[in-house]
């Protein structure tokens, strides 16, 4: 697109982004902070980001603060918690500790995540790394059977042997030490209070309790999901966690070392360790041992904003970014929303993307991983170069991102992680975080302990090992966090003013979904909701997935003409994002789950 079109269509040229690393840090220069020139951004401002006309359903709007999670009540504290005077951390930890109660299924203390975070005083964009650890008895070969052919993934998912070493809590006392405001004793209030009194059992809760295989003998989640005939508690059941609510309290008092040293760390380790199925070793010094960690956050301009997400062990960040940065040449905004076209080529960098995913992303402090390569301007143009404007180029092949790039073998995961959550927020001072937090498959392992679950994350290594002689990037080992999809985004302007926050569960299509959403607002102009609830797709380098039923899925027989593969989906996601717009803030939650948007 050229300068004058985009000045034609109300926007600003690119300018020149200059953003500068400090350690574990990336700072995007506001304009009023004046002399941090060697990161300052020249440029002029950004491009709004309003669609005209308002649609039929909209976005929620506020003034001064807002949260966007995955349940209404999760959302009410962390409202309560901006309300008094808290920052975007404090409200998240609020929130997430509900979603541990009302969301059990899906994240929770038990689990793990990543945190991106805007000081808006500062500029600064920091990246914290809550992703579970595999425990010192894991192993390369540790889910493979006796044969040495690789564990069906709904029974390697059960039991102690797919369990983590949680990182949620330390994580989110790290992010709080930094950019905390209130007391942290005080952020656990609503959860505790909830967990006494109960809360109604919602309908996609009930849902998934009836459909969850291996809970109803769980030996303690089977009685505090099902009545005591065994059948499912129904929606609008109250469900009190007495058990939860001292848990709480013990960290709200003792902090996350409540939770990895003590009592707590014990009672994990003695749930992985008797687990009736697949029992495995993790000791309370493995949850003692355990280290949250600040990562570099990576960024990437995008026509006039620069998008910054989550680096490795998360392959999220670096495929969202890889696909958005493919696309800069092609004029995605003229293409609009209802163009097979723009789908078609979206699908195509998608595919190219997941190819290098595959080979390259792991943990960091295991692996090199080439991530500065894989986002190379002029790697990327040589990757975008690879698509056609009307024929489908079938599987794609992994570049080479740099003459130092390892090329490992490709290698599949289990990742059936579609329970996770994200919630976004941006607090009065304008700083902002998304927060994607994940047990990996509903309710995880099915173990229970001192009210919650515990994660069935290392699932996410691969079940094999070596390929092609050589050993795969992403296979198991001690003290190693397994690859991840999570893409918690934020979204700067051209003068460094955080414009969105946003995120989704949904396992690796996370990746197609958070992508999705962000060419929706960026270049179709959708308001945050409309990007949302736009349909959904996903090229994982394979077959083109759309959502069924819906608009996008009438496109079948242009896409097929086109040479995809098109496999209608589901679409189970659960995006929820913040765009700060010229008046304010409007929020959005997805209406294919059941959250909440709130702010004053």
């Amino acid at each position: 697109m050229t300068e004058s079109s985009q000045r034609n269509r109300g926007e600003f040229p690119p300018g020149r982004w200059l953003f500068c690393r400090k350690a574990a840090t990336v700072v995007v220069t506001l304009a009023l902070l004046g002399p941090l020139a060697a990161c300052q951004h020249e440029g002029g401002a950004g491009p709004s980001l309003m669609l005209a006309g308002p649609p039929a359903v909209g976005p929620v709007k506020a003034k001064r603060h807002m949260i966007v999670a995955d349940h209404p009540l999760a959302a009410g504290a962390g409202r309560e918690i901006l309300r008094s005077g808290g920052t975007a951390v404090d409200a998240a930890i609020a929130a997430q500790m509900v979603l541990t109660l009302v969301e059990p299924q899906s994240s929770g203390i038990g689990g793990g995540g990543f945190l991106m975070h805007f000081a808006a005083n500062t500029g600064a964009v920091d990246a914290y790394d809550g992703r579970e650890t595999a425990p010192k008895s894991a192993h390369p070969y540790m889910f493979l059977d006796g044969a040495g052919k690789p564990l069906a993934a709904a029974d390697a998912g059960v039991g102690g042997l797919p369990v983590g070493v949680p990182g949620l809590v330390r994580m989110l006392e790290l992010a709080h030490k930094d950019h905390g405001r209130l007391p942290w004793r005080e952020l656990f209030g609503p959860a505790i209070k909830l967990a006494r009194v109960g809360f109604p059992i919602s309908k996609r809760l009930a849902r998934q309790i009836a459909g969850a295989d291996g809970l109803r003998e769980s030996p303690v989640a089977g009685s505090y999901f099902f009545d005591s005939d065994g059948t499912p508690k129904p929606a609008g059941t109250v469900l009190r966690n007495p058990d939860l609510a001292e848990t709480l309290a013990a960290i709200a008092e003792g902090g996350a070392d409540a939770f990895h040293d003590g009592a707590i760390a014990e009672a994990i380790a003695r749930a992985v360790g008797s687990a009736p199925r697949n029992p495995a070793t993790m000791t309370a010094d493995d949850l003692k041992a355990y280290r949250a960690k600040k990562r570099p956050p990576l960024c990437l301009p995008y026509r006039t904003w620069l998008v910054c997400g989550f680096g490795p062990p998360s392959s999220g960040g670096v495929a969202t970014l890889q696909i958005l940065g493919i696309l800069q040449g092609f004029d995605l905004a003229a293409l609009g929303p209802e163009s097979s076209r723009a789908v078609h080529l979206i699908g195509e960098a998608g595919g190219l993307a997941f190819a290098d995913r595959d080979v390259y992303i792991a943990d960091p402090d295991f692996v090199p991983v080439p991530a500065d390569g894989l986002l190379d301007p002029q790697y990327l143009a040589l990757r975008a170069s690879q698509i056609t404007g009307a024929k489908a180029g079938g599987r794609r092949q992994p570049g080479m991102p740099g003459a130092g790039a390892t090329l490992h073998p490709p290698h599949a995961t289990a990742e059936a992680g579609t329970s996770t959550a994200h919630l976004s927020v941006v607090d009065a001072d304008g700083n902002a975080v998304a927060l994607t937090a994940s047990i990996n498959r509903p309710f995880g392992s099915r173990l229970m302990v001192r009210g919650f679950l515990l994660n069935d994350e290392l699932t996410d290594f691969s079940f094999t090992p070596n390929a092609d002689g050589a050993p795969v990037a992403n296979r198991a080992g001690p003290g190693k966090r397994p690859r991840s999809s999570m893409a918690p985004t934020l979204v700067f302007d051209g003068r460094g003013r955080v414009v969105m926050a946003i995120g989704s569960p949904g396992g690796p299509r996370i990746i197609g979904y958070v992508t999705k959403a962000l060419i929706a607002a960026l270049d179709w102009r959708l308001d945050i909701h409309r990007a949302v609830a736009y349909p959904n797709f996903v090229n994982r380098n394979g077959a083109l997935e759309i959502e069924k039923d819906t608009s996008l899925a009438r496109m079948a027989p242009a896409l097929k003409a086109m040479g995809h593969e098109v496999l209608p989906i589901s679409g189970v996601s659960g995006l929820n994002g913040i765009l700060v717009a010229k008046d304010g803030l409007e929020g959005a939650t997805d209406p294919r789950r059941e959250g909440a948007a709130l702010g004053d």
